[in-house]
């Protein structure tokens, strides 16, 4: 198994492997803190994608990664992901409230 060092082609190929056959792929995040290294593996029993990192930075990515996934296995393979963002909309969050004294 090759490591694929460019998230971009990590990230498209894996959803292309999961958009192809959904009943058969599956998705393993593992997270060594000894190492401080994340990996990302996609497989579908005949091809394996493998992406390691030791960036922080590289969480939200995943995170971003994690809600396609979320949305694909939710809607189907033929939903479309471009609306996907790691936070919820404005819309959607409750307003806070000031903490005065009830009258």
């Amino acid at each position: 198994m090759v490591y694929i060092t460019s998230w971009d082609e990590f990230a498209d190929r894996s959803l292309q492997m999961f958009r192809a056959d959904p009943e058969s792929t599956r998705y393993v995040m593992k997270y060594r803190h000894c190492d401080g290294k994340l990996v990302l593996k996609v497989t579908d029993n005949r091809e394996c994608l493998k992406f390691k990192t030791d960036q922080a930075q590289d969480a939200k990515k995943m995170e971003k990664l994690n809600n396609m996934f979320f949305t694909l296995m939710a809607r189907g393979p033929e939903a479309d992901t471009s609306e996907v963002t790691g936070k919820e909309p404005m819309d959607a969050q409750p307003t806070k409230k000031g903490r005065g004294r009830k009258q």
